[in-house]
């Protein structure tokens, strides 16, 4: 899965918990929760939206990692990557 593929799912995946989002307007390196006004379950149900989409378990300790657009294209890049058969 290519990197622009990964943003797709990411930018998806806060479109079906915050569907007033503009996706054009999210900052790459900014907060989700600071520009998208995430709350806690808010991040759960994108993390698990995550996981369901891309199928890659992703343990609460790297959530940080997550946080921006950025982080966490980079992240779940490097977690699909090494996956047998992708």
């Amino acid at each position: 899965m290519t990197r622009d593929e990964i943003r797709q799912v990411i930018v998806g995946a806060l479109g079906k918990i915050a569907p007033e989002i503009n996706p054009a307007s999210i900052v790459p390196g900014v907060s989700f929760r600071d520009q998208l006004d995430l709350d806690s379950m808010d991040f759960l149900n994108f993390v698990l939206a995550l996981h369901d989409r891309l199928g890659v378990e992703i343990p609460e300790a790297d959530y940080p990692r997550l946080y921006t657009l950025d982080d966490a294209v980079v992240y779940l890049a490097s977690k699909t990557v090494s996956r047998p058969g992708t």
